[in-house]
């Protein structure tokens, strides 16, 4: 009997054709407005989703197509936010200065953030499809609050609503609903005491798969720089890992290829299934079929080979779009070899 393929995915995010955006940058700019521009942005939804097909991948996404930000995206629906009062902060524990809104009010959504997207795809593919959404601790990370007074509670306010959107892109089609929560990375004892909490919170109720992506950061320098700090071992994965092994989250998306992330971490989430970060974002030499094969042959002795999925280890937003589409098919190029290497 034939071994059964590995399915891939993407961590999410994928570059904006110029003639949408800005290329290159983590902020993009539109280049079309009104009407025009969500013209566009269901163009380039497509263009991307046809792309990833032809690459041979099996969970696709919309690439992010319609947000310049993946937490601001969502949080653009979100009333209780005043986006013209921003003050400066430390995000991610003080790695990145930014220019941050503030929650000024009662949180609430002003309607469904995400369902044209959603819909979109549902209508033009047949492969499942997975939809990313911020988590509740990363976006509590991103704003100044003047409202809630308290992190705890306002990731709450947050989850409640990030539920709400998430119940509707199931009933939109949406295989897999993926909450990204790079904030675990940085405050590993608060993601343990009560970001897991409120992630589950943002999750209940689902029937589709739903998982959380944790990774290191896009390829930009100030992650870059972090990452040099971080030691001859990553060892952040190590204290959320068993806490999400025992929560409700069904998957759990990693970096692995050319982080000093040691592998045998990923035992620590017996029982879940791993999306393995097969795709290095932070370079664009483009991986081999044999080094994606070799990311996955790795994992295995940690993952059972049926709860393996080989990933991209973050978003590729910032990257050029011919270099993304290369290793979108070096993901699934390098997947079919190590299946068929398990099977000799």
């Amino acid at each position: 009997m034939a071994t059964q393929r590995f399915q891939t995915t993407i961590a999410g995010s994928l570059p904006k054709p110029g003639w949408l955006a800005d290329t290159r940058t983590l902020w993009p700019a539109w280049r079309q407005a009104g009407p025009a521009l969500e013209e566009a942005k269901a163009d380039a939804t497509l263009l991307w989703l046809k792309a990833q097909e032809d690459a041979g991948i099996d969970i696709v996404t919309d690439g992010e197509q319609s947000r310049q930000h993946f937490v601001h995206g969502f949080l653009e629906y979100v009333e209780g936010i005043d986006f013209d009062r921003k003050v400066k902060m430390g995000i991610r524990n003080n790695r990145y200065d930014a220019m941050v809104p503030t929650v000024t009010g009662a949180l609430r959504l002003r309607g469904r953030a995400h369902q044209a997207e959603a819909r979109l795809m549902r209508t033009h593919t047949d492969r499942k499809i997975k939809f990313t959404l911020p988590g509740p601790m990363t976006i509590v990370d991103t704003l100044a609050d003047d409202y809630y007074g308290d992190r705890v509670r306002m990731a709450h306010a947050f989850a409640r609503l990030l539920n709400e959107e998430a119940r509707g892109l199931e009933a939109d089609g949406v295989d897999m609903i993926q909450f990204d929560e790079p904030a675990f990375n940085v405050y590993m004892d608060e993601a343990v005491e009560w970001g897991i909490g409120a992630l589950e919170l943002a999750a209940e109720g689902l029937r589709c798969r739903t998982a959380v992506h944790i990774c290191y950061g896009y390829g930009i320098e100030a992650n870059i720089r972090w990452k040099e700090g971080l030691g001859e071992e990553w060892l952040q994965y190590e204290k959320v890992f068993p806490a999400l092994a025992a929560s409700r989250i069904d998957a759990v998306s990693l970096e692995c290829i050319n982080s000093r992330v040691p592998a045998r971490l990923m035992a620590l989430l017996a029982g879940k299934d791993v999306m393995v970060g097969a795709i290095d974002v932070a370079s664009e030499a483009v991986e081999t079929p044999d080094e994606v094969a070799a990311t996955i042959a790795e994992a295995l002795r940690y993952v059972p080979r049926e709860r393996l999925f080989p990933c991209t280890n973050c978003g590729m937003a910032p990257m050029d779009r011919s270099v993304a589409l290369a290793k979108l098919q070096a993901l699934a190029l390098g997947a079919r070899l190590a299946c068929d290497k398990i099977g000799q």
